[in-house]
């Protein structure tokens, strides 16, 4: 198993209690999902590692406290903290045809409602509760919120990704020129 066929599921965050227990953050949308799970690959060294869950029990928000086949101690489920956690992508759940999932969309051409095509999806990154899409633009990095109301579908049939840019999103990413000339009268 390889992260190319895989999806990121959530990390593990810390160790509970002193019997090899570990508190799991769940980065989907429906965390109970994954209640059921019985197996998850545990990123180690760059490799995917798989672990068999005996008992999952999801607490508040995203975390579940798991207990691991063979992880009976402190110190083995310490060694698995920070570790990424992964699924096959077959586990993901099915959507509607005009929605996607992050991965789904690495490669698509982003077009805007009023200024066309854009420039292709190279990542998209989830950070501190906010997910951006990252495209190049004219030369330069522009990342885009996921926001309902500006990522408005996807046409999985052309790889399109239809959006509606904010008045000035592109600017403030191409207004470089402006910037250097300010800094050339400090």
């Amino acid at each position: 198993m390889n992260q190319d066929n895989c999806f990121l599921l959530g990390y593990i965050v810390r160790t509970h209690g002193m019997a090899g227990n570990l508190v799991f953050f769940l980065d989907v949308d429906d965390p109970s999902d994954y209640e059921d799970l019985e197996t998850v690959f545990v990123e180690l060294k760059g490799e995917l590692v798989p672990y068999f869950i005996e008992d999952l029990n999801l607490q508040k928000q995203s975390n579940a406290i798991v207990t691991f086949e063979d992880v009976d101690t402190i110190e083995k489920a310490q060694a698995l903290v920070g570790a990424s956690l992964y699924l096959p992508i077959d586990h993901l759940q099915s959507l509607d045809d005009d929605q996607f999932y992050y991965h789904e969309i690495k490669g698509y051409q982003v077009s805007d409602q009023e200024l066309g095509a854009l420039g292709v999806v190279e990542e998209v990154y989830s950070l501190n509760g906010q997910d951006l899409i990252n495209m190049k633009y004219k030369g330069a990095e522009v990342l885009i919120p996921t926001a309902n109301d500006i990522v408005l579908k996807a046409d999985k049939s052309q790889k399109i990704l239809f959006v509606n840019l904010p008045e000035g999103l592109l600017d403030v990413y191409l207004d470089t020129e402006s910037e250097n000339i300010a800094d050339d009268a400090d």
